[in-house]
């Protein structure tokens, strides 16, 4: 990385670590007052706004439009630059005379502006001033940057624990600061369907809520009693997606089928498998885990999710569209005689078989719409990679590796796209810190520096199967982060080296310098602090943090490589 040191030697501290930093006579600082406007040429229009509505919320400062004199901020897209560092490049320019904001894209200016606002200090990332004797300055500096990959994610699973709508809007605006760009997010499983389908009502009506809640792993002996739900109307959805929009964030919504199915069985008892169990009875699963009620093979059920998908594809205009696919047990298919007589009818050697032909159906199903189908790992299995592809999925599939990076690598080398989000490095429900405060360890220990030196490209992948790497994924699995206070201590500061290592051209995961991004997180953390985030401090939990007595799952010893 171009002049990696400076960046911390002009006491910039930024995070992710830009491409290139150089310092930019004359010496001194640039300020921004109440005469400082902003230039926004055609296609920054939406930067100009968010500037406005952030940077001056926290300044007190007007921000005006104007580019009649020296005293302004310029924001500009430059199709050379795009040329050469991409759309979401950019280059930021504090000289003598203005400040520039050039980005190959509106994406770039956008990160560029973010960059703006971590040079101007801890004080820009609150929502109003805390003092009129603040004087807002910027370093004399010339930054050019460019992300190392294209899918830089966070995986929010709002269907364990719901988060409220303001929630997720204010998750959304961390990402961004973070110069994170996909939101994957889990909208149904076996504890909550969290999406309004206005043609099947009982999906949030039953499906939305349940009676109690596990506290803690599944072998707890804990319950909260409290019925949990919640969900969000189509409209409320749409809100979601226009403010990722502004931020230059894709949301990308799952619909998980076949298995992790129960709360819309519940809702929809002929989903299920009725010739093997009381459907009717079911009700939404109130504890962790796999549960064995998965959808029938039916063509009821195939049509009642391409209408439900329908809806969706309405809501969410991102190419791409999550199915999950993950964790389906065949227990019910194999005493099904329904299930059987699937089988016999489309030729299908076995339950593995099975579960392939529902992806490969909602995988064609989605392309001749023009959209991409993403699942997890299990979407390549079956048995049937004698067809085209693994599986027989067609080109456009894109897996999401969390079983380490074997399928990732396997996917990448047959052809298809594919985000990698490894379970044992990138799972931020895995407990930071072998200690007994830890509140409700679960998994292997995945510190700061773990995360650190993740990355996404396996060694042994050749140059053109690890062009097929789209990115990676951080993923907040919520069974036992039940509010947003857990969400924030789970997530940071570790999303922050996640970023990282998502943007920057790191070098080898052995030959990073935690010690120095360590140095850039002590100004970092004062930003969290400014944004109202209960991150973990570096010492340890807080009193409050802590959840004593909630039975985790903690594994010990360092995670596989798979």
């Amino acid at each position: 990385m171009d002049d990696f040191d400076l960046d911390h030697d002009l006491g910039l501290d930024l995070i992710p670590a830009p491409l290139s930093v150089r310092a930019v006579p004359p010496s001194g600082r640039y300020v921004l007052d109440e005469e400082t406007r902003i230039e926004a040429r055609p296609g920054t229009e939406g930067v100009a706004r968010w500037l406005r509505a952030t940077v001056g919320a926290a300044t007190g400062l007007p921000l005006d439009p104007g580019d009649d004199d020296d005293n302004r901020i310029v924001l500009a897209v430059d199709p050379a630059l795009g040329r050469r560092l991409g759309p979401e490049g950019y280059r930021l320019v504090v000289d003598g005379h203005a400040v520039r904001v050039d980005g190959g894209g509106s994406a770039g200016v956008f990160w560029g502006a973010q960059t703006l606002r971590q040079l101007l200090g801890p004080a820009a990332f609150r929502r109003a001033p805390i003092g009129s004797g603040t004087a807002w300055e910027l370093p004399m500096v010339a930054i050019e940057d460019a992300p190392r990959f294209v899918w830089r994610g966070v995986l929010l699973d709002v269907a364990r624990h719901f988060l409220p709508k303001d929630g997720v809007l204010r998750y959304l605006d961390l990402l961004a600061a973070h110069k994170l760009n996909v939101l994957h997010l889990h909208l149904t499983d076996d504890q909550g369907w969290r999406m309004e389908v206005h043609r099947y009502p009982e999906l949030t009506r039953t499906g939305a809520w349940r009676a109690r809640t596990k506290l803690g792993h599944r072998a707890s002996p804990l319950w909260d009693e409290r019925p949990h739900g919640g969900y969000y109307t189509q409209d409320d959805l749409r809100e979601i997606v226009a403010y990722a929009a502004e931020r230059h964030i894709t949301v990308v919504p799952e619909i998980d089928l076949p298995g992790h199915s129960q709360a819309a069985i519940a809702a929809y008892p002929e989903l299920g498998n009725t010739d093997v169990v009381d459907t009717a009875a079911l009700t939404v699963w109130d504890t962790w885990g796999i549960s064995p009620n998965v959808l029938a093979p039916t063509d009821h059920t195939l049509a009642f999710y391409e209408n439900v998908l329908t809806e969706v594809l309405d809501v969410f205009p991102s190419p791409f569209v999550h199915i999950g696919g993950d964790e389906c047990p065949k227990d019910q298919w194999k005493a099904s005689p329904a299930a059987r007589a699937r089988m016999a009818a489309e030729g299908l050697a076995d339950e593995d078989e099975l579960q392939s032909w529902f992806i490969r159906h909602f995988d064609r199903w989605l392309a001749e719409r023009g959209r991409r189908m993403a699942g997890w790992n299990e979407i390549l299995e079956g048995g049937l990679a004698g067809l085209a592809g693994l599986a027989g999925l067609s080109e456009g599939a894109t897996v999401s590796s969390w079983r380490g990076c074997a399928g990732g690598i396997a996917a990448a080398r047959a052809g298809h796209d594919v985000v990698m989000c490894p379970e044992q490095q990138v799972y931020l429900d895995h407990r930071q810190a072998p200690g007994a405060d830890e509140p409700v360890p679960i998994g292997y220990v995945r510190t700061l520096e773990d995360v650190y030196r993740f990355d996404p490209v396996p060694a042994e992948l050749t140059e053109t199967e690890a062009a097929r790497i789209l990115g990676a994924q951080a993923n907040l699995w919520t069974e036992v982060m039940e509010d947003q206070r857990r969400l924030d201590y789970q997530a940071f500061p570790r999303l922050a080296a996640f970023a990282e290592t998502v943007w920057s051209p790191l070098p080898a995961p052995a030959a990073r310098d935690h010690p120095a991004f360590e140095r850039r997180m002590a100004a970092h953390y004062a930003r969290l602090d400014a944004l109202g985030v209960d991150y973990r401090p570096p010492g340890g939990p807080h009193p409050w943090q802590r959840r004593p007595g909630v039975l985790g799952r903690p594994i010990e010893g360092a995670p596989p490589i798979v």
